[in-house]
């Protein structure tokens, strides 16, 4: 058995396919339960948020190792695009970096520096690693077969990120763009206004720059279904549903409303 063999996860071979993705945010949930409720629940990737939440490296890396053994694909968007925040969640079990607020085509290739093993980037060597279950491989083999499934995710939450798209879309090693939203709507003066012209405007950019540079584009930061179904049939591949606390909050005040209109 190789190292391939054991790494495996369906997450970028249905993007291969053309097919849609889900991810569910992680922010509050700080044991491993998190990732067998969101396998159960059909998601394909587990995004743990570590720029907005206070959640630790080591609670971290207890679910990214969860997910792997449940074939959900593990990313981590990381407080800082520094090589010491990237290169620790993926040694602790990631398969995918998020970074936030990418701007230009040179900080994406920064994090494309720091996330993958040479000679395509410049990540420190770590044997043996939670992603083959400890075993030792070869560091040629092993480092190859990492690099593969890593996946790095940038994030456009600017009017000058959307403007630099195309420059960004073309960096080797960047493999999905995901659209935040709520910051780049707080960016260009247009809080909360989700269907916007500006916001059709800014996918139709991001998936055009995508298609010509086979990337991704993925949606993130709404709720209204109309409209991701509309960014999807444009082309975006990635859907973000939101994050755990906003779900629980959701269907426990749907519950609790219920059992109030009884009174009435």
């Amino acid at each position: 058995m190789g190292a391939a063999d054991v790494l495996r996860n369906s997450f970028k071979d249905k993007l291969k396919r053309g097919e849609v993705v889900s991810s569910m945010t992680v922010r509050l949930i700080r044991t491993t339960e998190i990732a067998r409720i969101a396998k159960t629940a059909g998601f394909d990737m587990l995004y743990i948020d570590l720029e907005h939440s206070s959640l630790s490296l080591d609670a971290t890396g207890q679910i990214c190792m969860a997910a792997l053994d449940l074939g959900l694909f593990p990313a981590v968007r990381v407080p800082a695009n520094t090589p010491e925040y990237i290169g620790r969640v993926l040694d602790g079990g990631a398969l995918g970096i998020i970074a936030p607020h990418v701007r230009s085509a040179a900080e994406a290739r920064e994090v494309v520096k720091a996330a993958k093993f040479p000679p395509k980037g410049e990540r420190g060597n770590v044997a043996p690693m939670p992603h083959f279950h400890y075993r030792s491989f070869p560091a040629a083999e092993a480092n190859a077969v990492v690099n593969d499934a890593t996946m790095v995710i940038v994030q456009f939450e600017s009017a000058q990120a959307v403007e630099n798209a195309e420059e960004i879309a073309s960096v080797d090693g960047v493999d999905i763009v995901l659209v935040g939203l709520n910051d780049y709507l707080a960016d260009i003066g247009l809080t909360g206004q989700y269907d916007h012209p500006k916001v059709r405007e800014c996918y139709s950019r991001v998936i055009e720059a995508c298609r010509k540079h086979g990337k991704h584009c993925g949606v993130g930061g709404m709720s209204d279904r109309k409209l991701i179904a509309e960014y999807v049939a444009m082309g975006a591949r990635m859907v973000n549903t939101g994050h755990e606390l906003g779900m629980l909050m959701a269907m426990g005040s749907e519950r609790a409303q219920f059992v109030r209109s009884l009174n009435q």
